[in-house]
């Protein structure tokens, strides 16, 4: 049974949510059992510190244990500093009170720390993908889970341009997976393309996300929050499918904004929180459906300095490029991870490749401290973040001039419902 509150036109209290938590945890009965809660890193805007203290506060009386995992995929591990300020904990008090809390990295590259609890077979892939692939894939999972009796996923619900909308059994798949089914699962979702999954709610990732939840046989629960800068939609407490679905639904009217027209020039400013691109690529993600053929997306973000912290080194090898750069030429990119491929095409969005001719439908360029020369090593545009007065960006949506702040998070669509395909493309 979920219990939880929603309002896609207003927010709810600090109250509505502890209510939420308490109800949740009473239903769960997890007095005696161990519990590892599964969180996201600090690229997501979730209110973590309260979270931490309301699970924290009442289990650690009453469950034999209480700890943290974070859902890292392949995002770099968090210092032992920053996994304290991740969840509003004070040295003295990771000394002190929580002593007993770990909050912990998980390690999608140490096969040490992973455990392959299935396989999907190639024929039930072939099913759920629709027939775009027809391979087998193990289903690793981080082998710290076992040694728990419950899984508790914590953490927001926002359209996302791989799986729909992220949360739920998303942490399990890819967050806290082994490196096959994460390339794997990034790359059919970058098959489909990302203007057809994100904000859809009922994708053949997610369906793949959930298939992979089932064979791992644990215990699972979600606490499923919708949350915006200012303040939070919603809350959910239950069956982790049952309570994501219910912050989808909230998520899809809160984290949608509806345009009128396409804009031929957009400036994303990414918010602090994503410090490579690999994390603010999701400024294209969001804006893409929006851009008119040929606009120009600057992703507008001086602090960040580095294309990806993980997988850097790839990314300026091949570059970014669309989705059927790749697909018409996989021989030359053998051995190449295709999780860093589908990140590529995401940023680089929808184009064609055709008689040996790549034509992107829209130039993503690049308003960071990464130098120009890099720019154009990764085929991405470069514009000095110096050069932009923001004054002379805003008010301009008649001019097709469209500036959007905090970008990464809210999906923008036409409110035509038309979106952009590849096979559309002339």
């Amino acid at each position: 049974m979920t219990t939880g509150i929603g309002h896609a036109d207003q927010f709810i209290t600090e109250d509505d949510i502890r209510r939420t938590v308490a109800d949740g945890l009473d239903e769960a009965q997890l007095e005696g059992k161990r519990v590892l809660a599964i969180i996201p890193d600090s690229t997501r805007t979730m209110p973590m510190p309260l979270m931490f203290r309301l699970l924290t506060d009442r289990l650690m009386g009453s469950a034999k244990a209480i700890d943290f995992l974070v859902a890292l995929g392949t995002h770099p591990a968090m210092s032992e500093e920053a996994l304290t300020r991740l969840v509003g904990r004070t040295p003295d008090e990771r000394a002190g009170k929580y002593a007993d809390v770990r909050v912990m990295n998980h390690a999608w590259d140490d096969p040490d720390q992973l455990e392959v609890v299935a396989r999907l077979p190639a024929e039930e892939i072939e099913d759920i993908s629709g027939g775009l692939m027809s391979e087998e894939v193990p289903v690793a999972i981080n082998r710290m889970v076992f040694d728990y009796d419950v899984l508790l996923i914590v953490g927001p619900v926002f359209p996302h341009e791989v799986v729909g909308f992220s949360g739920g059994n998303k942490y399990l798949f890819p967050g806290i997976a082994g490196p096959e089914i994460i390339h794997f699962f990034h790359w059919l979702g970058a098959v489909v393309t990302n203007p057809l999954i994100n904000g859809t709610k009922d994708t053949v990732t997610r369906r793949v996300v959930e298939r992979a939840a089932e064979l791992v046989g644990m215990p699972t629960l979600c606490l499923a929050l919708v949350t915006k800068h200012a303040g939070n939609h919603g809350v959910f407490f239950g069956p982790a499918r049952e309570a994501w679905s219910a912050a989808a639904d909230i998520a899809a009217q809160t984290h949608v904004r509806y345009v009128d027209r396409s804009y031929d020039r957009v400036l994303g400013l990414a918010p602090e929180m994503y410090d490579d691109i690999w994390t603010a690529g999701k400024v294209m993600y969001k804006l893409e459906p929006i851009l008119a053929d040929g606009a120009d997306l600057i992703i507008f973000a001086p602090h960040i300095d580095e294309v990806s912290y993980t997988h850097g080194k790839i990314l300026d090898r091949i570059g970014y490029h669309t989705r059927d750069y790749f697909l018409k030429q996989m021989d030359k990119f053998e051995g190449v991870p295709r999780g860093i491929m589908a990140h590529s095409t995401h940023v680089k969005g929808i184009g064609t490749y055709r008689d040996g001719i790549e034509r992107p439908r829209c130039n993503v360029i690049l308003a960071t401290a990464i130098p120009e020369e890099r720019c154009q090593r990764i085929n991405l545009g470069y514009l000095d973040p110096e050069s932009i007065d923001l004054d002379e960006w805003e008010g301009r949506e008649d001019e097709g001039v469209l500036v959007v702040p905090e970008a990464g998070e809210t999906l923008y669509r036409l409110a035509d419902g038309s979106v952009p395909r590849v096979d559309e493309l002339a």
